[in-house]
Order: C-alpha cells, then structure tokens, then sequence
C-alpha cells in the first residue's frame, strides 16, 4: 500500500468519527434522555408520592374505581383501580351496564366521595395497570379497606387474573359473601358474571340455585 493511499485512509477514519462523535451530541444523546422511564423508576416515584398518604376522593367513576385530589402527570387528579376487586361495570364503552353495577358505584360514592382515605401500594407488585391508572388499597377514615368492603357486602368479585398479596383473603371474603347470598350473590345469574370469570367458573352455582 503507497504512503499517499494510507494516509488518504487514515484521514477518512478521523473524519468519520468526528462525524459520529457530533451525531453523539447533537442527535442520539437528546434522543436517549426523553426516553420515559421504566417500570422500576415509576414504582419508585409512585410509592414516594402515594403510599401511605392520605388524598381526598373528588370523583367516583365507578365500583373500583376512583379520583384523588392530586396531580398526576397531565392529569389534575390521579385515578386509582382498587387492586384486587373488579366491580360490575357501569360505564365501560365495550359492554352494557352489569348488573349490580349501579349499587356499587352508588355503595363507592355513598361510602368515601368528599372524604380523605388513605393509599397504600403492593410492594410486591406494580404500580400501574394496563391504562396506567394507580393500584391500590384504600383505607378509609375508620380503618376498613374500600376494596375489602366491596366484597364482604357483595358488590364486588375478587379479581382472579392478577395476582398480589391479598389475593387469597379476597377469595375468602367472596366466598363468605356468595354462601351468605349478599348483594348481587343473591340473585345473579351466570350470564350475569364478567367474561372472565365466566369462563374460570362455568359451574358455579348461583342466586336461587343454591
């Protein structure tokens, strides 16, 4: 190899990477610092603003689910889906009202709307749920858990298709509340059930059959 064609190669390497090297700064590093955080940073952030701090609900928007009077991103208020319960929907775009769907929202609205609750977070698990909405456990000003509430007066299932750390307790309160027919275990009908638990219990007996 001639001395005029290396040294023709050994400038086009230093000009290539000065090249890379202002791409670097000006285009790749900005790209890489707007990148959201992950799962772990926001769970971090969500247990030091939330977890065990008290908010005033200023919004039901149904059975399980809540506003508090805290910011949240772009939002005004934060909205919270009460971990391990699934109450009968009311205004979901998909699906008609449920049955019993009206009593627990009015049962969630009666109970804490105006009033300062409690946010606890399960540390086991995330944060946030599929539409970024808070999980959590809500206490109320007397101690007892909304979420827990919900299922003793049978406005609620337990959630089966997420697990966390008070998914067995959750089970058992349901099962207490169906032998006992309370609320909606009173008269519901398996056509009446969620999808989901449809398909996880096709045999469960139900209302007058028991």
């Amino acid at each position: 190899m001639s001395r005029r064609r290396r040294t023709t190669i050994i400038v086009a390497c230093v000009s290539l990477a000065a090249v890379l090297v202002w791409l670097d700064r000006t285009k790749i590093s900005p790209q890489r610092q707007s990148t959201p955080a992950g799962p772990q940073q926001q769970s971090q952030r969500d247990f030091e603003k939330y977890d065990g701090k008290t908010f005033a609900i200023v919004n039901v928007v149904d059975g399980d689910t809540i506003d508090i009077d805290v910011p949240d991103g772009k939002y005004n208020h934060t909205r919270i889906r009460l971990w391990g319960v699934d109450t009968p929907e009311t205004k979901s775009p998909k699906v008609a009202p449920m049955y019993f769907g009206k009593e627990a929202s009015e049962f969630t609205t009666k109970t804490c709307i105006d009033k300062k609750v409690t946010i606890y977070l399960d540390k086991y698990k995330r944060t946030r749920g599929y539409y970024g909405r808070l999980l959590a456990y809500v206490r109320l000003p007397y101690g007892k858990f909304l979420n827990e509430l919900l299922l003793t007066e049978g406005l609620a299932y337990a959630d089966l298709r997420f697990r966390h750390s008070l998914y067995n307790r959750y089970k058992q309160l349901e099962a207490v509340a169906r032998s006992q027919r309370k609320g909606l275990w009173k008269n519901v009908t398996h056509e009446q059930l969620p999808g989901w638990l449809q398909k996880r219990k096709p045999k469960l007996m139900l209302g007058k059959k028991q």
